[in-house]
């Protein structure tokens, strides 16, 4: 029987002695009728290590090997395919620009303020801020004065009408306690008395005596049937 042989590519060379092929296959599905493409991987014995990932070669059955190798590389048929590397001649002329950017830019930022300036500074701002909470102080103590002079004229005139209302009522008390007349006293009802209880109910009537039980029929006696008599044997003459 010929042994069979396949084509594929080499997707792994990792292995020593070894190659992974991948091999597709185009068939047709078998109820949309499309056509697709099916891949499996088989791994092959390679004794030299001589075929690298991305070749195109041919595997050929043979008796297994080890557990996953039951094929052997034949040969080499198509060289690997070189990938594509695109050279960009306008790359070190834009990181020079840019290079030149961020040196302009940091010889326009502004140049930090010396300390003592700053401490310059600070004294005439806590002048300025002590000067204003003095002026607040100022205006909230100017009302509390006003309201200190004015409390003792509004107390004078509430005491004023306090004593005027006192003699008001002193006036009018003698007038209704002589109108006011303590009211009558209604009489006192003598208390109903209750209705007397009803008398009690007669006793209930004894109950009647119990029948008699019945006396138990009598059997008629069973009529006995005559005895038959036998025949007289007839002697012989």
């Amino acid at each position: 029987m010929p042994k069979r042989v396949l084509s594929g590519t080499v997707v792994s060379d990792k292995p020593d002695k070894t190659v992974v092929v991948r091999v597709e296959r185009r068939v047709k599905h078998p109820l949309y009728g499309k056509i697709i493409r099916l891949s499996k991987k088989y791994h092959a014995h390679d004794q030299d290590n001589s075929y690298r990932e991305g070749e195109q070669v041919r595997i050929e059955e043979c008796a297994p090997i080890s557990k996953l190798k039951s094929w052997s590389v034949i040969d080499r048929i198509g060289a690997a395919k070189a990938a594509t590397v695109e050279i960009v001649e306008g790359a070190t002329a834009e990181a020079e620009a840019a290079a030149t950017a961020a040196v302009a830019k940091a010889a326009k930022a502004p140049k930090k303020a010396p300390a003592q300036a700053v401490v310059k500074e600070a004294p005439a701002v806590a002048e300025v801020e002590a000067a204003e909470a003095v002026e607040e102080a100022v205006e909230e103590a100017a009302p509390a004065e006003a309201l200190v002079e004015e409390a003792p004229a509004v107390a004078e005139v509430e005491a004023a009408e306090s004593v005027e209302a006192a003699e008001a009522v002193e006036e009018a008390a003698p007038v209704e306690a002589k109108e006011a007349k303590p009211p009558k006293k209604a009489p006192k009802k003598a208390p109903a008395k209750a209705p007397a209880k009803p008398a009690k109910a007669p006793a209930k009537p004894a109950k009647a005596p119990a029948k008699p039980a019945k006396a138990p029929a009598k059997k008629a006696p069973a009529k006995k049937a005559p005895a038959k008599k036998a025949p007289a044997k007839k002697g012989k003459s």
